[in-house]
């Protein structure tokens, strides 16, 4: 079996994107719990935006180990800031609309948007990880291992609280708080088969 390889000016990249992705998820949640309207909801973003502090400490150990200033910029770093910008606006035009509902519903489906984007840069991570050798395999592995049950959550979790509020928004019954949370989701799997037991909740 040939030797995996990776490259790693584009490993540098990824962890400069993941440092910018981390930064703009605090912005993202600080603008989303103020539209939050649901409490159970309010509750669950106060924690991830918790963690997500925790995690921008875990990308800064990282750029340290990798010597990279975790300050430093890239094309594609810029495109993550203005995304998470664009973000952080969409929901404040939201609010602007004057329903405060509605709003709540931008706000998730932004949280969605940018723990997507969150979600793949561990995800990547962690494959580089699976091959890495040496001090930066460990570290990697190490920095991926305390962050990816974090991300998992985070994602499936909203996008859980995303359909059922959107659900509710078309007069339909809802499932709130949704049966990702209910049912503790963690996995993809386990958030597919929460979303087929919706109906036997209702």
């Amino acid at each position: 079996m040939p030797k995996a390889h990776y490259d790693s000016h584009q490993l540098d990249d990824l962890v400069l994107q993941m440092m910018e992705t981390e930064l703009g998820g605090e912005q993202v949640y600080r603008t989303a719990l103020t539209c939050a309207v649901n409490p159970d909801l309010k509750k669950e973003w106060q924690t991830y935006l918790e963690e997500t502090l925790t995690h921008q400490e875990v990308v800064r150990s990282l750029c340290d180990a990798l010597g990279l200033d975790p300050a430093a910029q890239s094309p594609s770093r810029a495109v993550v800031k203005h995304i998470g910008e664009s973000l952080v606006k969409a929901m404040l035009l939201a609010k602007q609309g004057g329903d405060p509902a509605a709003a709540q519903l931008v706000a998730c489906e932004c949280v969605v948007h940018a723990e997507t984007k969150d979600h793949a840069n561990w995800e990547l991570l962690g494959k580089v990880a699976e091959v890495a050798t040496g001090d930066v395999g460990q570290t990697l592995k190490a920095a991926h291992k305390a962050v990816e049950k974090d991300e998992d959550h985070h994602l499936y979790h909203t996008k859980g609280w995303c359909r059922e509020l959107a659900i509710e928004a078309l007069g339909m019954p809802a499932v709130l708080p949704p049966p990702e949370e209910v049912k503790k989701v963690e996995t993809a799997i386990g958030a597919s088969r929460a979303e087929q037991q919706r109906e036997a909740m209702l």
